[in-house]
């Protein structure tokens, strides 16, 4: 109530995998996360509903930039 709570920075593998949205054709939910650059596998991380969601992931993961997106 009278502390906020710390925010922690997640780490991930910046040689093996890449941030990337990905979105779907029929509907336009987006999802953030992960895309081995290998195999091309995606892992889901977080739901993204706005400007705001997606802000969230960025600082969450210190990711500065454009992310992708892939469909």
């Amino acid at each position: 109530m009278f502390f906020k709570k710390k925010r922690e920075i997640k780490t991930y593998d910046k040689e093996n995998r890449r941030p990337v949205i990905k979105a779907s054709i029929c509907n336009g939910e987006q999802i953030a996360g992960f895309q081995d650059i290998h195999t091309g596998a995606f892992e889901e991380v977080m739901l993204i509903r706005g400007n705001d969601d997606l802000a969230e992931f960025m600082r969450m993961y210190g990711i500065e930039g454009k992310i992708e997106k892939i469909y």
